[in-house]
């Protein structure tokens, strides 16, 4: 009986000292597109805005510039 238990012991530690499984590889996880598109869309308004309004700022900066280069 010591034989047969020594044995699974044995067994035991082996397995227990076996090298660990790699990692699995870092893959990119799968396009979830409905998700959080609300969320998405609340972040990038007022990005957009900004975008927009940076073109009629900068028409108006050039603008006074020439204004005031015409006046010199």
């Amino acid at each position: 009986m010591s034989r047969i238990t020594a044995g699974l012991l044995l067994l035991c530690l082996c397995c227990a000292c076996s090298k660990p499984e790699p990692p699995p590889t870092d893959e990119p996880p799968e396009p979830q597109a409905e998700a959080n598109t609300e969320l998405r869309d609340a972040i990038q308004a007022p990005i957009e805005r900004a975008k927009a309004v940076e073109q009629t700022v900068q028409e108006a900066a050039d603008k006074q510039r020439a204004e005031i280069d015409a006046q010199n």
